[in-house]
């Protein structure tokens, strides 16, 4: 007899009723909506977590997220995707330092909305890279997440020591003109980052699913952010992207991230299409 389990469509459609339930459950009680992000992401990251805590179906996760508070927030940190590093992709920061950079040292003042900023290296990273190039006294940062627990880390800028090698290697590779060791300091185990580099910058929680437009921006950096969103979902982020940003305004995205299949492009035009940097046009739709 064999030992593996047959999956029937009814199991699937189940599944995925309790998926839909616990998420409707996470939005009315915490307001945390991930009601449009890829289902495929949501079910694997779901599924892990009632692994990890024993639970016997996806429904008894949604009555104990329902009334307990800390486990909830165990399940939040699935949820919400926080792979990052600094200097990410060097390539982007290089072309960011040659094919932007130029443009933004003719403005008086600087506005940037790094969105899904996660534990904070990436708004450290473009911070390095705009004091390098004497914009920094000039710029007003704006670090958003949906999670509350990794801004708190974002903003206080202490990082494992152990990363430090691979920080340097991708700082270089990205046109660093000095040492990134000038923009910490060691203590202990960890670097803690210059508070030089936080003056200028404003952490706070926003969700790119349910929140409004954040000012009038002239740099919006989002990137390996919107791969975890359904089609719907991109749509509606890119419409507010647009919105946030002043005409001509640089738009960042990742890599694997494309204006592609937008509507039918928000009114960006590309800047460099390797390393997904758009810029909005400079006439109204």
């Amino acid at each position: 007899m064999s030992s593996e389990i047959e999956i029937t469509d009814d199991d699937v459609s189940l599944e995925e009723i309790e998926i839909r339930l616990l998420l409707e459950a996470i939005y009315s009680m915490y307001g945390y909506d991930f009601r449009s992000y890829s289902k495929a992401s949501i079910r694997r990251r779901i599924l892990h977590r009632m692994s990890a805590c024993g639970a016997d179906s996806i429904m008894d996760m949604t009555a104990r997220v329902l009334r307990d508070r800390p486990f909830f927030v165990e399940l939040l940190n699935d949820l919400t995707v926080n792979v990052t590093e600094m200097y990410r992709d060097p390539m982007f920061y290089r072309r960011f330092r040659e094919e932007v950079v130029p443009v933004l040292k003719t403005f008086p003042f600087i506005k940037v909305w790094h969105a899904g900023c996660s534990t904070g290296e990436e708004i450290y990273s473009m911070a390095v890279l705009l004091e390098e190039e004497g914009l920094y006294e000039r710029t007003m940062m704006y670090a958003t997440d949906i999670d509350k627990n990794v801004l708190a880390t974002a903003k206080k800028g202490i990082y494992s020591i152990a990363a430090i090698k691979q920080y340097s290697d991708n700082y270089h590779q990205a046109g660093g003109r000095g040492s990134l060791s000038d923009y910490y300091t060691c203590k202990y185990e960890s670097v803690i980052m210059d508070q030089r580099l936080k003056r200028n910058i404003v952490f706070a929680d926003h969700d790119l699913a349910t929140d409004q437009v954040f000012g009038e921006m002239n740099v919006i950096v989002c990137r390996n952010v919107l791969i975890y969103f359904d089609l719907q979902l991109q749509q509606r982020v890119f419409q507010l992207f647009r919105d946030s940003l002043d005409l001509g305004g640089f738009l960042c995205l990742g890599t694997k991230e494309s204006l592609k299949f937008s509507n039918p492009d928000h009114g960006f035009e590309p800047v460099d299409a390797e390393m997904k940097i758009y810029r909005r046009k400079q006439v109204k739709l």
